[in-house]
C-alpha cells in the first residue's frame, strides 16, 4: 500500500489552549506493529482538560502533543510477525500497551505497569491523526454489525466495565452514580449489563438526566449546588440526607466527577458494607468523613483505567447488550478539531459524544 508522507494530518497541543493542525511523517512500523487508518476518534475529558489547563495531576504536557485516545480505524499496513489482523480489517484501538514483563503486567493489571505507554498522556503522542502506529495485539477486530464510530466508544465503556468489575456489582443491587457525562452513563450501561436492579445518577444539569432517563438508569436525581461559605462536608450530609428521602442507600455508588462534595457524598450513600468507586479525577487531596467509613465498612476503591475489557466490551455492544449509539451526538471532520474541542468545552446543543471522523 504507498502512502504519501504528506497524509498525516494530525491534531497537536503545543501547549495550553493552543490547538493546532499539521502534517507529521507517517510513522515506520517495528515488530508487532501496526499502521492503522484511524477513522473515528471521540474527545474525552482529558483531551479538553489538557487542552485547557496542560495537565492532569502529574502529566503535564512539556512538549507539542498529539491528543485523542478513543479512536477506531482501518488497518493500512501490518510489521513482522503480525498474525491476529491484516490489511483492511476494521479495529478498535485499546490505546494503552504495558512493558509485558512486570508482574503488574503478567498477573493481567497491566494498567497499573509503571511504564504504561498510554496514547495522548505525556509524553506520549494520541491518535487524532490519519495514520497511527499501534501494537497489534492491543487492536481488536470489530464485527460487521459494529460500526467504525461505535468502536471509537469501546475505550470508554471499558472504563465502566472496569469499574462494575472493581465494585463487584451483581444482580440486584442497588447501583449510585455521580455524573451523567459519557463516562457516567456508561458506567451506569455496564452495571445494568452486571445484573444491577436499580441504577440511579445525579448531575447537576437537568439536560443531561433527560438523556438518562433514556439510556440504562432507573431514577435520575438533580443536585443542588452549596451555598455560598457552606463547608462542603456540611453540604454533602445535607444533600445526602435529601436524597436518601426518596433512594435506598447503595450497595455501589460510582463517582464519576471527582468533585469533592461527590465522593463525600458517595460515602454517605453507601450502605453499611457497601462499596465506593473512584472514577472521576478531581483534587489530588480532598476531605472525606472516615468515620463513616471505619464504622460502617465502607469500602473505597479507586480505578485507574482498565485491563483485559476490550473483548467483552467488543461482545456487549455486537450482542446489543449495551447500545452505544445514542451517545453519539455530534461528529465532526478532522480539519474541523478545534471546532470540535470547542462543542464540547460548551457543553452546547445537547452533546453527550463528540467525535472526529478521519
Amino acid at each position: 500500500m504507498s502512502l504519501n508522507k504528506q497524509e498525516n494530518l494530525s491534531v497537536i497541543l503545543n501547549k495550553p489552549l493552543d490547538i493546532v493542525l499539521e502534517n507529521r511523517p507517517i510513522p515506520t512500523l517495528g515488530k508487532g506493529d501496526v499502521l492503522v487508518n484511524v477513522k473515528a476518534t471521540g474527545i474525552c475529558g482529558s483531551d479538553v482538560h489538557y487542552w485547557q489547563h496542560g495537565a492532569i495531576g502529574s502529566f503535564k504536557v512539556e512538549k507539542p502533543m498529539v491528543l485523542g485516545h478513543e479512536s477506531a480505524g482501518i488497518i493500512a499496513a501490518v510489521g513482522e510477525g503480525v498474525k491476529n489482523v491484516k490489511v483492511g480489517d476494521r479495529v478498535t484501538l485499546e490505546p494503552g500497551a504495558g512493558c509485558r514483563m512486570c508482574d503488574y503486567c503478567k498477573t493481567g493489571r497491566y494498567n497499573l505497569c509503571p511504564d504504561m505507554v498510554f496514547a495522548a498522556t505525556p509524553p506520549y503522542d494520541g491518535t487524532l491523526c490519519n495514520y497511527y502506529r499501534h501494537p497489534a495485539d492491543f487492536c481488536y477486530k470489530l464485527p460487521e454489525n459494529v460500526s467504525i464510530e461505535e468502536g471509537a466508544l469501546i475505550e470508554p465503556l471499558s472504563v465502566g466495565i472496569h469499574a462494575a468489575r472493581r465494585g463487584n456489582i451483581q444482580s440486584g443491587h442497588r447501583v449510585f452514580i455521580f455524573g451523567a457525562g459519557p463516562v457516567g452513563l456508561l458506567c451506569a450501561a455496564a452495571a445494568k449489563a452486571a445484573g444491577a436492579g436499580h441504577v440511579t445518577i445525579a448531575d447537576l444539569v437537568p439536560s443531561r438526566l433527560a438523556f438518562a432517563k433514556t439510556y440504562y438508569t432507573d431514577s435520575q436525581v438533580l443536585l443542588e449546588r452549596s451555598t455560598p461559605g457552606e463547608p462542603n462536608i456540611e453540604f454533602s450530609r445535607r444533600m445526602a440526607q435529601a436524597i436518601l428521602k426518596t433512594e435506598e442507600p447503595a450497595d455501589v455508588v460510582i463517582d464519576c466527577s471527582g468533585a469533592e462534595t461527590c465522593v463525600q457524598m458517595s460515602i454517605l450513600l453507601a450502605k453499611n458494607g457497601g462499596c465506593v468507586i473512584l472514577v472521576g479525577m478531581g483534587a489530588s487531596v480532598q476531605s472525606i468523613p472516615i468515620s463513616e467509613v471505619s464504622s460502617r465498612e465502607v469500602d473505597i476503591r479507586g480505578i485507574f483505567r482498565y485491563s483485559n475489557t476490550y473483548p467483552t466490551a467488543v461482545r456487549m455492544i455486537s450482542s446489543g447488550i449495551v447500545n452505544v449509539k445514542p451517545l453519539i451526538t455530534h461528529s465532526y471532520p478532522l480539519k474541523d478539531a478545534v471546532k470540535a474541542f470547542q462543542h464540547v468545552k460548551e457543553g452546547r446543543d445537547g452533546a453527550i459524544k463528540v467525535q472526529i471522523i478521519g
